[in-house]
């Protein structure tokens, strides 16, 4: 399609679209280098500062069950505008809102009982394997945070009744970009729950 066809509306909204999946591709790249740098190391560390294995915390699993969950409350706001649904939509924002929360503090406690077992960031309790999924959670979770505030905008715009069933470009780029950093944990913890088993 033509991006320069159509009103200026459907231009603006095309760009915006775009500018949004060309975000997405970088971050998709910039996960891509780290879990490059983890395989990369794990075959290069054979000594004590690389586990030959590991176990997820239970807390991480706890959040992939959240962060799904937060994914299909979206995508239920957004059908309860198309709908015309002010109350329900309103209601499901907040959901998302609270479970998106809810992962943050889930990723936390994944940390804590990380640190539990004796592994620590960084220092003496430190090791290179736990650093890798301790860096590669904190850098998603600095992505949830902003998925979040976009969430924040969405309601306060919601509130405003800047939405309505033909016209939900912000709501739409919010929840394209959280079911985003929803997948990319569920690529990751796959990831990370797989690979300790061929290290």
């Amino acid at each position: 399609m033509d991006l320069t066809e159509g009103t200026l509306q459907e231009k603006t909204a095309r760009s915006k679209k775009m500018m949004l999946w060309f975000g997405i591709g970088s971050l998709i790249m910039s996960f891509s280098a780290l879990i490059s740098a983890f395989i990369v190391s794990s075959k290069q560390r054979r000594d004590k500062d690389w586990l030959n294995s590991y176990d997820l915390p239970n807390a991480f699993y706890i959040s992939v069950a959240i962060i799904l969950l937060s994914s299909l409350t979206f995508v239920l706001a957004k059908k309860a505008l198309k709908q015309k649904n002010i109350q329900m939509t309103t209601v499901w924002l907040l959901v998302t809102l609270a479970l998106g929360i809810a992962f943050v503090f889930s990723q936390l406690e994944g940390f804590n009982q990380i640190i539990q077992t004796g592994y620590n960031f960084t220092g003496p309790t430190s090791n290179i394997t736990m650093s890798y999924i301790y860096l590669i959670a904190v850098v998603h979770i600095l992505h949830v945070i902003a998925g979040l505030i976009c969430i924040l905008v969405v309601i306060y715009n919601h509130f405003k009744q800047k939405y309505n069933a033909n016209n939900m470009l912000g709501l739409e780029l919010a929840a394209n970009f959280w079911h985003f950093v929803d997948l990319l944990w569920l690529v990751l913890f796959l990831f990370l729950y797989f690979f300790r088993d061929i290290i």
